[in-house]
């Protein structure tokens, strides 16, 4: 599949955050199956010279964790991340010295566990491009990531359309159409009613991607 292009009103808010000339961090929330990473990628690799990606989901917590503190049945919900960790992160990113790298988790759909020092965060690109699903939450330590964050976009996708993806890419990663149809019924669906609540603390609402 060909990489896809950005719509153009999104470049052009990207083009306006870097006239700051300093770092500056963008936020993409929406529901699961959206396409969050997908925005975010296209618009990392149009402004490859100038951004990097960072994705929310290297903060999920490991899976015997979550086994340990009987959440493993929601995994994916707010409770089942270190979101404080990630809060952390993105201050560090704000105070960045020149010539330090940062370093990220990110997140392995195949093993399906966070895997740490992924991603090399350098001072020399200002723009962060990072997504996820609760980047305008009002609670916990969730509640700080807006501040932190220069813009944010919600990413608005039919739910018919979202729904499909999500069956797919469960079937894909070694669910059974029941048990995905299952988990998006018990998990995915009552965490996007959670998030869909949150988009009035958006900048701008895009259509799905």
């Amino acid at each position: 599949m060909p990489a896809l292009t950005p719509p153009r009103e999104a470049v052009a808010r990207v083009e306006a955050l870097l006239k700051k000339r300093r770092r500056v961090i963008l936020g993409i929330a929406a529901g699961p199956g959206a396409g969050k990473s997908t925005l975010a990628q296209a618009l990392q690799r149009h402004f490859h010279d100038r951004s990097q990606y960072l994705p929310m989901d290297g903060f999920h917590l490991a899976n015997r964790e979550l086994t340990r503190l009987g959440l493993r049945h929601c995994k994916g919900a707010p409770q089942t991340f270190d979101s404080a960790g990630y809060v952390d992160l993105l201050k560090r990113l704000r105070k960045q010295a020149p010539g330090e790298t940062i370093y990220a988790p990110d997140f392995d759909r195949s093993l399906e566990e966070s895997i740490a020092g992924c991603i090399a965060l350098q001072s020399d690109k200002p723009l962060v491009i990072t997504e996820g699903n609760y980047l305008l939450l009002e609670e916990g330590p969730w509640a700080e990531v807006r501040a932190l964050l220069d813009e944010a976009w919600y990413l608005d996708l039919d739910p018919e359309t979202r729904y499909q993806r999500l069956l797919a890419r469960h079937m894909r990663f070694g669910r059974s159409e029941q048990a995905a149809r299952d988990w998006i019924r018990d998990t995915d669906e009552p965490n996007a009613v959670r998030i869909a609540r949150t988009r009035h603390r958006a900048d701008w609402t895009i259509a799905g991607f």
